[in-house]
């Protein structure tokens, strides 16, 4: 005999379990979990889609499951009220427990901090300097700008403003705005900033169907003579467009052949900003 004398339990209910791993039973729960979230996810996505009955059976044929399995997997989040079942058809329903779950994550919610990964993974992409703004009619408000020592510096600063139709992120976010506020940017007239301004009312609106097909604005010296500036929609949880993301460089280093590189890489950026903000897009 050594002597030894038996450790303490593992935490977290280890104790029993080789090295200190889970157990049957917590594994079962773990499995039930995980199902009971794909349920659902699965009701948030189809519930009221093309009047689609989201009865017991068309669950478990949808998710692969035995009737009696996703009967046992809602009870708790019919519970919690996270579902909700409709006492004469059966057909279930996200509950008001999503919508205050929602909620909460929504005001807890900055704009500046959900968007800092992104903005920072961007410096590091393409090594510009990277602009987060939001819409303040007529302009934009410059809320965060992220740079290096080795970048170029902008002019611009955080809490200056932007006019809409010259800047890539004005164009941005003003081609995803409802028509009244287009006419409303046009009628207020659109002063050229530089020889490259967009002044025309025409051209104007063809730019603004341009950008809502390819998913990104472009700024080609518009605003300043030796600047182009890249730009993408933020999306909100309702589909609105209230913010944009760009990339700003002097025209020397950012050129047409890079716009185009630069493109898909602010638009995914801002897609991901957007998905935290709970975008349905």
């Amino acid at each position: 005999m050594s002597g030894a004398v038996p450790g303490p339990a593992a935490p977290g209910g280890g104790e029993g379990v080789p090295g200190g791993g889970r157990g049957p039973r917590e594994r079962n729960r773990s499995s039930s979990l995980r199902r009971a979230l794909t349920v659902l996810e699965y009701v948030r996505d189809h519930a009221g889609a093309g009047g689609q009955d989201l009865s017991l059976s068309r669950l478990a044929e949808a998710l692969g499951l035995a009737k009696s399995t996703v009967l046992r997997l809602t009870v708790p989040l019919v519970e919690a009220g996270l579902l909700e079942r409709d006492r004469r058809s059966g057909a279930y329903r996200l509950g008001y427990g999503a919508l205050r779950l929602g909620q909460a994550y929504l005001s807890a919610l900055d704009l500046r901090t959900v968007a800092a990964e992104e903005t920072h993974r961007l410096l590091l992409q393409v090594h510009q300097t990277v602009h987060l703004v939001v819409y303040d009619p007529p302009h934009v408000v410059y809320i965060d700008k992220v740079e290096n020592e080795a970048t170029v510096r902008m002019a611009s600063r955080i809490g200056s403003r932007g006019e809409l139709h010259c800047t890539a992120v004005g164009k941005a976010i003003l081609a995803w705005q409802p028509e009244e506020a287009v006419a409303e940017t046009i009628a207020a007239g659109m002063p050229a900033r530089t020889g490259r301004t967009i002044t025309d009312p025409g051209r104007f609106r063809a730019e603004l169907a341009r950008i809502r097909r390819r998913g990104y604005a472009v700024d080609d010296r518009e605003n300043e003579p030796e600047v182009r500036c890249v730009a993408a929609p933020i999306f909100t949880h309702d589909g609105a467009v209230a913010s944009a993301l760009s990339v700003s460089g002097l025209a020397s280093r950012i050129t047409a052949a890079r716009v185009r590189e630069l493109g898909p890489l602010v638009a995914g950026a801002a897609l991901r900003v957007s998905r935290k903000l709970g975008a349905p897009r």
